[in-house]
C-alpha cells in the first residue's frame, strides 16, 4: 500500500505507522461501501469492495452495475463486474486486471 498525502522525499516511518496511515486513508471508502450497499456483506466481500472503492472512487461505485446487481441480491453477478473495471482511458492495464482479480477472488471467498 501507497501513501502520498502527508509524506516527504526521504521521510522514513515504521511499519505501524503505515498501518495507521492506510486505516486513516481507507476510511472514506469504508464509509461508502456502508452508505451504499443495503445487503448483508461477509468480511471478505465488504474487504474486496473497500479496495474496489479506494482505487475507482465513491462516484463511479454509486453508478455502477456492480452495486446495482449486489444490491438486488445478485452477488455472482456483482462478482463479475469486478473484472470489467480493467481499463485506464480505455486502454486494459495489466496492473489493473491483477487487481480486479484479487478483488474478485476475495470477495467470492
Amino acid at each position: 500500500y501507497g501513501h502520498t498525502h502527508t509524506t516527504k522525499q526521504g521521510m522514513k516511518i515504521t511499519e505501524k505507522q503505515a498501518e495507521a496511515l492506510l486505516r486513516k486513508d481507507i476510511a472514506w471508502a469504508e464509509k461508502a461501501v456502508n452508505n451504499l450497499v443495503v445487503v448483508p456483506l461477509t468480511q471478505n466481500q465488504f474487504d474486496a469492495l473497500v479496495s474496489f472503492v479506494f482505487n475507482v472512487g465513491e462516484g463511479a461505485f454509486s453508478t455502477s452495475t456492480l452495486l446495482r446487481l449486489l444490491n438486488s441480491g445478485d452477488y455472482n453477478g456483482a462478482a463479475n463486474q469486478f473484472l470489467r473495471w480493467n481499463k485506464q482511458k480505455g486502454r486494459v492495464l495489466n496492473g489493473l486486471t491483477k487487481r480486479r482479480e484479487e478483488e474478485r477472488k476475495l470477495f467470492l471467498s
